[in-house]
């Protein structure tokens, strides 16, 4: 979807458009990558030097673009949330906890989750944007051990 498509898809919900709003919505769109909050404001701040938007109205305008369904929010590991638009390619990420290094997955990998979810409990997850922390291969061989894993009885003692 393009940033017209966008515009156009957020009248017919009945949005107002006002032009902080359009200008982030520019940002995120022409993005090729997650940006945090921060990195939206340094974006806007060197396009549109002579425009202001505090951070305020960045989360304000996050959080209504994620209730819209046009932006997805998750944590990479970095201490701070990380936003894409959702026309851009759903994935997942694997996420090493030791190395930092990061993948990409293939969304559908969480479908049986998502099915056995709604089976068992009638729950319907969202599971759009999901980052999963571990060891990745390299760091498990150079420890030569594979990660802790985390009983059931633990679980159920609330221990994680």
């Amino acid at each position: 979807m393009n940033y017209d498509d966008l515009i156009r898809y957020l009248r017919g919900l009945g949005y107002r458009l006002t032009p902080q709003r359009r200008l982030m919505l520019e940002i995120l769109q022409q993005s090729d990558y997650h940006l945090s909050a921060d990195d939206i404001v340094q974006q806007l701040a060197v396009r549109y030097p002579n425009i202001q938007i505090d951070m305020a109205t960045v989360y304000r305008t996050l959080k209504w673009l994620r209730v819209a369904g046009l932006v997805s929010e998750t944590s990479l590991g970095k201490g701070h949330m990380v936003y894409t638009l959702t026309t851009h390619h759903q994935h997942h990420h694997l996420v090493c906890e030791n190395c930092a290094a990061m993948f990409e997955i293939d969304p559908t990998i969480f479908d049986t989750i998502r099915a056995e979810l709604q089976r068992r409990y009638g729950f319907a997850a969202r599971l759009e944007h999901l980052s999963v922390f571990g060891l990745c291969r390299q760091c498990q061989q150079m420890s030569g051990s594979a990660p802790t894993l985390v009983s059931e009885e633990d679980i159920g003692r609330g221990e994680l």
